[in-house]
């Protein structure tokens, strides 16, 4: 199993995001069976383990890497069809919940965690749980879902945010489930409680105050069970 490095970390990039990279005293990067380690934020206590070819420089043209010209088109057409907002709009309304869901997994599949962080006006309430064994889309939809779930009142505006563009898609964008569909058809059935509910896709890991928090509880879900 590896093991987090003494030595330090190196800014690369991992697909769209900007990542740190576990490397030794000579800052070459450490690989242990294909993968490596990688942090979002340098100051978290949660590493990720990911395939070292997906690993690429900072200054590297977007288009490089080992992705197949099919997977780089769609990933092309969900960048023009899932647009981030740069920080959540304001609520419209005093009594509108807000709900910010986020999932992590250790492995994909492996030990799964998710967060949720649920406002309404005052009030703030926390959910960190461990889900088993999982995959990251699964810990982003059972966010989403567990967040719907705890809002007793349905008849209030609801807003859900979420960096998760495969969860975005599937909910709000009409997208096919392939996999997991059970799941994503307990959290449409459950959408339909609601007279007022809208999703808001977020730009992951961008300082969103309740997005990072969100992020970590999912992962602290998962250390807490290791």
């Amino acid at each position: 199993m590896m093991k987090t490095p003494d030595s330090g970390w190196i800014r690369m990039r991992f697909k769209q995001n900007k990542v740190w990279v576990a490397v030794d005293a000579d800052e070459k990067i450490l690989v242990d069976n294909g993968k490596v380690l990688i942090k979002y934020q340098k100051e978290q206590d949660y590493e990720y383990r990911v395939r070292h070819s997906d690993i690429l420089p900072l200054d590297a043209p977007p288009g490089d890497g080992p992705a197949s010209s099919k997977t780089r088109e769609k990933s092309e057409k969900n960048r023009k069809t899932i647009l981030p907002v740069a920080c959540p709009p304001d609520p419209e309304d005093v009594d509108c919940i807000t709900i910010y869901a986020d999932g992590a997994s250790s492995g994909n599949p492996g030990p799964s965690g998710i967060g949720v962080l649920l406002r309404y006006r005052e009030h703030e309430k926390e959910i960190s749980r461990h889900i088993g064994l999982g995959t990251n889309n699964i810990a982003e939809l059972e966010a989403i879902r567990t967040g719907l779930s705890e809002v007793k009142n349905p008849d209030l505006p609801v807003r859900v945010y979420t960096d998760s563009g495969y969860a975005f898609g599937l909910l709000t964008l009409g997208w096919k489930a392939q996999k997991n569909t059970e799941l994503v058809n307990d959290i449409r059935i459950l959408m339909k409680r609601f007279k007022n509910l809208k999703f808001f896709k977020v730009k992951g890991h961008s300082g969103i105050e309740g997005n990072e928090r969100a992020d970590k509880l999912a992962t602290s879900a998962i250390l807490q069970k290791a």
